[in-house]
């Protein structure tokens, strides 16, 4: 079990962060968070501060049974602040948490640390090859957080996939407008490819597991997605046909479209960075055998589950005139849709 004291959620009010603090306390624990911005949570304590700094981390960490590390940057951010949060940031936890006595940190990662694996469904063991800047960071973070695990710190580390429910925005507010709109939803290529994701409430249950396991099990790196998802079109169709337009996923060439939206990437009037472009082109899921089969989770959610339930919130933030700025600072902000937007013209 993991040891006495609170336990200190960073980027606490983060989409993510702020799913594992709630769920930490509704079940009664003491919980803390730590972000840039306000963390505005009843029930819990806070701090404002900003996790590469060392002095401030380690006075948050102070008394604390476990610590979630959930604070990152997006692929969206410049290359030398995405190194600065996620690899600086990272080191800065750990060692903070190792100076405060802290015996476990759960590290949330990514399974863009495999880059554009070929091997599927990916195993854990796959080797760490990324292929932009953010996938990089959090390779790199990775090795850190194995650093101390070698030091004798339990560090769980998380692999998730591209996760979403209730507060994501991101690219997922192109496709919940579009739909909304009641416009058709381009797609590359006939959109057969199987593209696994992850609804956050999956992974926050997986977080809650690693804080509680037995150390020796606990200690040990997963990758945490659905087990239930199918096609790009059928789970694209499913928040179509949820938007009541009776209006259908379309596809388009792809290599050309590739071409167009990497040179729209270049002059920055487009979202869609080249990893994803090229992870859309080809099936893309990961094992989750051995997190079943050591710890026994099982994922509750499939991504039709977790695409209609953010589709649902979504509609309700809007309807309700919460409409986030559209700068993608944070998953909790739509991304700014650049000349994609003048593309809805065409469906």
């Amino acid at each position: 079990m993991v040891a006495e004291g609170r336990t200190v959620v960073t980027g606490a009010s983060g989409m993510l962060g702020g799913f594992v603090l709630r769920r930490l306390r509704d079940e009664g624990l003491p919980v803390h968070g730590v972000d840039l911005r306000p963390v505005a949570e009843p029930g819990v304590t806070a701090s404002v501060a900003d996790v590469r700094d060392r002095a401030a981390m380690t006075a948050a960490f102070a008394g604390a049974g476990a610590v979630v590390h959930c604070a990152a940057a997006l692929p969206s951010y410049a290359p030398q602040e995405i190194h600065s949060v996620i690899v600086d940031g990272t080191r800065t936890v750990l060692t903070a948490a190792r100076d405060a006595g802290v015996p476990r940190v759960v590290h949330v990662s990514t399974t863009a640390v495999y880059g554009l694996p070929t091997l599927v469904p990916t195993p854990e063991e796959h080797p760490r090859e990324p292929v932009d800047t953010y996938g990089r960071a959090k390779a790199a973070a990775e090795e850190v957080a194995e650093e101390f695990r070698d030091g004798g710190l339990c560090v769980p580390m998380l692999r998730p996939k591209t996760f979403l429910g209730p507060g994501r925005m991101g690219l997922f507010a192109m496709l919940f407008e579009w739909a909304e709109e009641g416009r058709n939803f381009p797609i590359l290529g006939r959109g057969d490819v199987r593209i696994q994701m992850c609804a956050v409430e999956d992974l926050t249950e997986c977080v809650r597991v690693v804080l509680t396991a037995d150390a020796t099990l606990a200690n040990d790196t997963y990758n945490v997605a659905a087990a239930d998802f199918g096609t790009l079109r059928e789970d694209f169709q499913a928040v179509l046909d949820a938007a009541g337009h009776r209006r259908r996923v379309v596809s388009i060439p792809a290599r050309p479209a590739l071409l167009a939206l990497q040179a729209l990437r270049r002059a920055r009037l487009s979202p869609v960075y080249d990893r994803l472009l090229h992870k859309l082109l080809a099936d893309s899921y990961v094992s989750t055998d051995k997190v079943h089969k050591q710890l026994g989770f099982t994922p509750a959610y499939s991504n039709q589950d977790a695409l209609l339930r953010t589709f649902r919130w979504w509609r309700e933030q809007r309807g309700r005139g919460e409409n986030r700025p559209a700068t993608g600072r944070t998953s909790r902000e739509p991304w700014s849709q650049g000349a994609l937007r003048v593309a809805k013209a065409f469906f």
